[in-house]
C-alpha cells in the first residue's frame, strides 16, 4: 500500500503490526524515447504490486539518483554521491524512528549501487534493524528471465520498455540498434558520451512484444515480493 494513501496515524498503525517497509529508488534521466523516469515509475510499481497482497507500506519513490554520464542530455537530474547517500541516510532514520525494523530497499538504477554499501554501514549503526538492498531489475530470477527471452537487454532498449514506460508521442523505432562500444563510453565525459550514444540507447531490439515484458515483470514482482518475505534479522520492535 502506498503511504501516499496514508495519514500518519496509518504508518503508526502499520508499524505497530508489522516492522517491514519498502523504500524505492529510482532516477530521473535520458532513456531514449522512454519517460525520463523509467527507473523511478519501474522502482516505485514493482514494490506497490509486490507489497499489495502483504499489507506492507510502500514509502514514495526517491527519484533522483546517481548518473553523471547522462549529464549532456537535457531533463537528466543528477545528484552527488555524497547527496544521494545523505539522503538515503535520514530516509532510513525516519522510517526507522516511525518503528519500522526490516527495510527494504527496491532499486531501479543500476547508478544507485552504493546506497548498498550504505545499507551495510547502517546496519552498523542501527543493531536493532534489518536493511537490504535490492536491485529488482537484475535480481537472479529476473535477470535470468530477461536472459531467457533476449541477452541484448540493458539501458533504454527494450528491456526498459515496458507498457508503462513508454511515452504516446514518441514510438519505439523500428528494428535495433548496434551495440554500443561500452568501454569507450566509460571513459568519456559527459558530451562525448552523448555523441557516442545518440538517442541514448546502449544498443539492441528497442522493443520486444508486451507478452515478454509481462512475463519478465511477472518473475520481478515475486522475487521483490520474496525479498520482503524474508530472510530477515531478528530485530527490535518499537
Amino acid at each position: 500500500m502506498k503511504v501516499a494513501d496514508m495519514n500518519w496515524r496509518d504508518v503508526e498503525s502499520a508499524a505497530g503490526r508489522d516492522p517491514r517497509c519498502i523504500l524505492p529508488i529510482g532516477s530521473t534521466e535520458q532513456h531514449a524515447q522512454l519517460s525520463l523516469c523509467v527507473d523511478m515509475i519501474l522502482a516505485e510499481k514493482v514494490s506497490v504490486d509486490a507489497a499489495e497482497p502483504l499489507n506492507i507500506p510502500v514509502f514514495p519513490v526517491m527519484p533522483y539518483g546517481l548518473a553523471p554520464y547522462f549529464n549532456a542530455y537535457p531533463g537528466t537530474i543528477c545528484l552527488r554521491v555524497e547527496t544521494l547517500m545523505a539522503v538515503m541516510r535520514d530516509v532510513v532514520a525516519s522510517v526507522r524512528r516511525a518503528g519500522f525494523r526490516r527495510i527494504l530497499i527496491v532499486n531501479g538504477h543500476g547508478g544507485n549501487n552504493p546506497v548498498g554499501a550504505l545499507a551495510q554501514e547502517l546496519m552498523g549503526e542501527y543493531g536493532d534493524t534489518s536493511i537490504k538492498f535490492h536491485n529488482w531489475w537484475n535480481a537472479p530470477a529476473t535477470w535470468a528471465k530477461a536472459q531467457s527471452i533476449d541477452t541484448t537487454g540493458s539501458h533504454a532498449n527494450w528491456m526498459e520498455n515496458f507498457p508503462w514506460t513508454r511515452l504516446a508521442h514518441a514510438p519505439a523505432p523500428e528494428g535495433e540498434k548496434a551495440p554500443v562500444d561500452m568501454a569507450a563510453m566509460k571513459a568519456c565525459p559527459p558530451a562525448q558520451v552523448r555523441d557516442l550514444l545518440g538517442d541514448g540507447s546502449f544498443g539492441g531490439p528497442w522493443q520486444r512484444p508486451d507478452a515478454d515484458m509481462l512475463a519478465i515483470w511477472e518473475t520481478g514482482v515475486a522475487e521483490t515480493r520474496a525479498a520482503l518475505e524474508g530472510p530477515w534479522a531478528e530485530v527490535g520492535h518499537d
